[in-house]
């Protein structure tokens, strides 16, 4: 059933049907947006485990504060910004009760893609690995409300207008992060440039 309504019905109309005691509406807004939001909030944390725990909570936050979405209003935006809200209580709770530093999380693996290039040496695999670890533990080390704008553009394919949205801020504002984003990762992968 999930499966019906997910192929046919957009997000909003799906949070209609929700908002309208349709509970299957939630089942395909999960098939749809679980992955997306597992994939942003492991980019704002770097553990997978806990990016498997808050993506569930985002979907319960969603069902439970279904009443609060505006209708017209777009659900990737309301859903990424749930999603970076808990990130965020998750990071502040971590600084809180130290356990593992980011370093930590990122030396432990990280996401990593096996992108084992075709035909390519060990070496040009290695290099290659060694330059994915290096842009992770760049991002990673960005201001929180930076890195939140650069995942949502360059990783989640949001437009800056979405990102305000789930932001609270002006698109404007979301530009001058990526800008700042950006430039901090440049001085940081290359340093002599």
């Amino acid at each position: 059933m999930a499966a019906d309504l997910a192929t046919g019905a957009s997000d909003e109309e799906l949070m209609r049907r929700l908002q309208g005691g349709e509970e299957a509406a939630l089942a395909a807004l999960m098939e749809r947006w679980e992955l997306p939001v597992k994939r942003f909030i492991f980019r704002l944390l770097g553990n997978v485990t806990e990016a498997e725990d808050l993506a569930q909570e985002v979907f319960c936050r969603i069902f439970t504060k279904r009443t609060h979405y505006r209708p017209g209003a777009k659900f990737s935006a309301w859903c990424y910004a749930i999603a970076a809200n808990l990130a965020k209580n998750r990071l502040r709770w971590w600084q809180r009760h130290p356990v593992h530093s980011i370093d930590a999380w990122i030396e432990a693996g990280g996401e990593i893609a096996d992108e084992s290039l075709s035909g390519a040496s060990a070496a040009q695999s290695t290099l290659r690995q060694e330059q994915i670890l290096a842009v992770q533990k760049a991002v990673a080390a960005l201001p929180l409300d930076l890195r939140t704008a650069l995942i949502l553009f360059e990783y989640e394919e949001q437009t800056t207008a979405e990102i305000a949205a789930a932001l609270d801020c002006t698109p404007k504002a979301v530009e001058n992060r990526l800008y700042r984003a950006r430039q901090l990762l440049q001085r940081s992968l290359f340093p002599a440039a």
